[in-house]
């Protein structure tokens, strides 16, 4: 039987205004706005290396801030997925994983690989950018994801295709773009945007229940680790949301 995996809820970053006074409590200086989040969720994706490179020295403070069993998920640059040849993304891909991220030590979770909507499956192309993911760097393994939303990637052989390279895809729950179901990897990436406004945690208690036992099943019943996000929709929400969540999942 395969062990139970860990399921950690979070949100995108922790540097969002309207959620002072909110989320955070009233006063708290920005600089300890990590710290607090980091006690209120089990997990947090960094959206901010989807745009240009951080300095080793914030991974480091990162990883220093954060309680000890805490994950931060990345988001891989966009000079890597937002090209038209896949197969040139290797200089970035090594740039991206000699800024730093390693600092971040035991806390780094998967990377997450997020392509343009107008994107199409090339399994050619696409072959060969997954051929060029690092799966282990210095002795630490590297999980990876893919959140593709252009309909062609529903194909069956780009679901095989992640599963020979071990690569999960992302299980999006959006208005805009078709779910992706298959499980490729060993472990399930969940992003979550339909948080409303008017609904106080976001989600219903029902929408939040299903989703709970979602997670459980995929946790007892084969043992991956879950990674649960939710991020924008009413991103006012998304705290409220993620730990009303893991209430659910305690």
């Amino acid at each position: 039987m395969s062990s139970t995996g860990k399921i950690r809820v979070g949100i995108g970053g922790w540097v969002f205004p309207p959620w002072r006074g909110v989320f955070y409590p009233p006063g708290l200086p920005q600089v300890q706005e990590l710290a607090h989040a980091s006690r209120q969720v089990t997990a947090i994706e960094i959206n901010g290396t989807f745009y240009g490179s951080q300095k080793p020295a914030s991974f480091r403070r990162w990883h220093d801030e954060t309680p000890e069993d805490f994950v931060f998920s990345l988001k891989g640059p966009r000079f890597v997925t937002h090209r038209s040849d896949l197969a040139t993304a290797g200089p970035s891909i090594d740039r991206f994983f000699t800024t730093g991220v390693l600092e971040l030590r035991d806390k780094l979770g998967p990377v997450l690989w997020q392509f343009a909507p107008r994107m199409a499956f090339d399994e050619a192309s696409f072959t060969a950018f997954l051929e060029l993911l690092p799966r282990q760097l210095d002795g630490r393994a590297i999980r990876h994801v893919v959140e593709v939303r252009h309909r062609s990637f529903s194909s069956p052989s780009f679901a095989e295709l992640l599963r020979r390279h071990r690569v999960a895809v992302a299980m999006v729950d959006d208005d805009n773009y078709e779910a992706l179901e298959a499980i490729t990897g060993d472990f399930v990436y969940a992003r979550l945007r339909r948080c409303r406004e008017g609904e106080p945690t976001g989600y219903t208690s029902d929408e939040l229940a299903a989703w709970a036992g979602r997670f459980c099943r995929h946790s007892a019943e084969n043992g991956h680790d879950c990674f649960v996000y939710f991020i924008n929709g009413a991103k006012i929400r998304a705290p409220a949301a993620a730990q009303a969540l893991l209430q659910r999942l305690l």
